[in-house]
């Protein structure tokens, strides 16, 4: 499952998300599209996003990013 399927399932829009995670909705964007990898985001942002998404491992968030990049 991809970050905008984790956003959309959790109802959050991306600007909720972004106020979350402490970024702007264009970061949001941009990582849901592919255009930045999660993996190159700072511990503290990664754990942000796990934290708003209920995500409890954050290699989940990791794996569905690599998943959804090979696309």
């Amino acid at each position: 499952m991809g970050l905008k399927e984790l956003r959309t399932k959790r109802g959050l829009t991306q600007q909720q998300l972004a106020e979350k995670n402490g970024v702007t909705r264009q970061h949001v964007a941009a990582y849901e599209s592919g255009t930045h990898e999660i993996g190159n985001m700072t511990l503290n942002k990664a754990l942000a996003l796990c934290d708003a998404l209920r995500v409890r491992n954050p290699r989940k968030l990791l794996d569905s990013d690599s998943e959804t990049s090979a696309d």
